[in-house]
């Protein structure tokens, strides 16, 4: 399938989900929808480069946090504005971030990488903490709009549907990278990169694009997260979830595929919304963590690949 029909086929997905959550006309089907396809951004975020790229990062929260404080500074400075131009902004700060960390890291190789991002998360959670313009320590409160523009109803369903549109852009771009020159560069690099080097493939400058564009899409899921919230503070922004759940859930769906996140959201992200209301929320870093295990024994390359395998 050709880039346009694929993502005329997934905005046509996003608009019968949204469509069907609106006929169901339960808010929990709001908040519920958009914590699996926040997922879905944050985790395809994360393969772009630990899954496509083979480094792995661990500072996921430092990038998704950017984007949610982004926000709160903006809605402080200028309250009218429209989420949308939040998100951008928050992308691009992210983005950035994630162009500066790569230049600065990415000559670590392995699990040395892997602890670099580890302490920008530390760094940028000690900054923002000690930051009072943004709640510091005691966090800050976003007023959500009562009523959603363009489409009217709550505003709930508007970030719903935000995040059904961001959802589409990042799916629409995994797949596009994955089919493209820029793929091939990326699994050279996962699978050789001395070897890819040693064949003239530009590493560096390879992997200072996917540190961008997996640091940008971070920020941008995280942008909405204080009109979710309503009150954002370093302990939600920097939360473990999210560290656990956007490396989890392309490892169980499948990381050499852009389905891959799909998947492991859609099953993991379900399964904690129903154990959130059934159970607890607490549980929702366990669920993620004995999944991620059983599914690095019993099929190493996930689902994708046990079926990809299969055939």
């Amino acid at each position: 399938m050709r880039a346009t029909p694929f993502i005329l086929v997934l905005i046509a997905v996003a608009a019968a989900i949204f469509g069907i959550a609106r006929w169901l006309d339960n808010s929990y089907a709001f908040f519920a929808g958009y914590v699996v396809v926040q997922y879905i951004v944050l985790g395809t975020a994360w393969n772009i480069l630990g899954g496509y790229t083979g480094y792995v990062n661990f500072g996921i929260t430092a990038f998704f946090a950017l984007g949610a404080y982004s926000s709160v500074v903006l809605h402080k400075l200028v309250p009218t504005l429209p989420l949308p131009i939040m998100i951008v902004v928050g992308g691009a700060i992210a983005g950035l971030v994630g162009l500066g960390t790569g230049y600065l890291t990415l000559r670590l190789r392995g699990v040395f990488f892997s602890i670099a991002t580890l302490a920008l998360a530390v760094v940028v959670q000690t900054l923002i903490t000690n930051w009072d313009f943004v709640g510091g320590a005691r966090g800050a409160y976003v007023l959500r709009p009562r009523t959603a523009p363009l489409i009217g109803g709550d505003y709930m369903q508007y970030l719903f549907l935000i995040m059904l549109g961001l959802g589409v852009i990042v799916l629409a771009t995994a797949r596009a990278i994955e089919r493209s020159s820029l793929g091939v560069g990326f699994a050279a690099i996962r699978d050789d990169e001395a070897a890819a080097e040693a064949s003239g493939v530009p590493t560096l400058k390879l992997k200072l694009v996917a540190t961008t564009l997996s640091g940008g899409f971070m920020g941008m899921a995280g942008a909405p997260l204080p009109f979710y919230v309503t009150y954002l503070d370093p302990a939600s922004g920097f939360s473990l979830n999210y560290a656990v759940n956007a490396i989890a859930m392309p490892l169980i769906g499948g990381t050499s595929s852009w389905l891959g996140p799909v998947i492991g959201a859609v099953l993991v992200g379900g399964l904690q919304e129903y154990l959130r209301v059934t159970i607890s929320s607490a549980v929702n870093v366990l669920v993620a963590g004995v999944l991620m295990v059983v599914f690095v024994i019993v099929a190493p390359h996930g689902i994708v690949g046990l079926f990809q395998r299969k055939r």
